[in-house]
């Protein structure tokens, strides 16, 4: 018995195989795959802020370093904190720095190639001394720049054009 749902899985993999090299799918890290052309080939803008700095980072962390890359990609970051757990004396117990990043890729040719917004959100406890809320703000915000540079990204390499 377990040898024929086996058999039915290989054979529906095998199907899927076909159908999607049939569509023009393409792995987008693969040979001739989207992400070929973005990679090491983006200069970002020179950071303004510590924040800015981060999402850079991140940015090449992922695509590679280019400075004098083909490609412009500008970023805009806004933050705020928002209180989320408040006790009944009106303190304080964690917070949520909700933050958000307009992108706008540029060709060689100075043409808009792709633009956008992505967004999320991290939280942290402000239970602790001073230092100890200082450093889990700080590290919210690291986390907040990773996962919005991971976004764009992504967003990058769906939008670039077939190398």
């Amino acid at each position: 018995m377990w040898s024929c749902k086996r058999r039915n899985l290989l054979a529906g993999l095998a199907s899927l195989t076909l159908v999607l090299s049939a569509c023009g799918f393409a792995p987008a890290y693969g040979p001739g795959g989207n992400a070929a052309s973005v990679t090491r080939n983006i200069a970002l803008a020179a950071p303004q802020t510590r924040l800015e700095y981060l999402l850079n980072q991140q940015i090449e962390r992922r695509l590679g370093h280019a400075p004098g890359g083909d490609y412009q990609l500008t970023t805009a970051i806004t933050t705020s904190d928002e209180r989320i757990a408040v006790t009944s004396t009106n303190v304080t117990r964690r917070f949520e720095i909700v933050g958000s990043a307009d992108y706008t890729l540029t060709g060689p040719d100075g043409a808009v190639v792709t633009q956008g917004n992505v967004g999320g959100f991290t939280g942290y406890s402000t239970t602790g001394s001073t230092v100890a809320t200082t450093a889990a703000r700080t590290d919210a915000q690291d986390r907040l720049m990773v996962i919005l540079a991971d976004q764009i990204v992504t967003r990058l390499i769906a939008a670039a054009p077939a190398s």
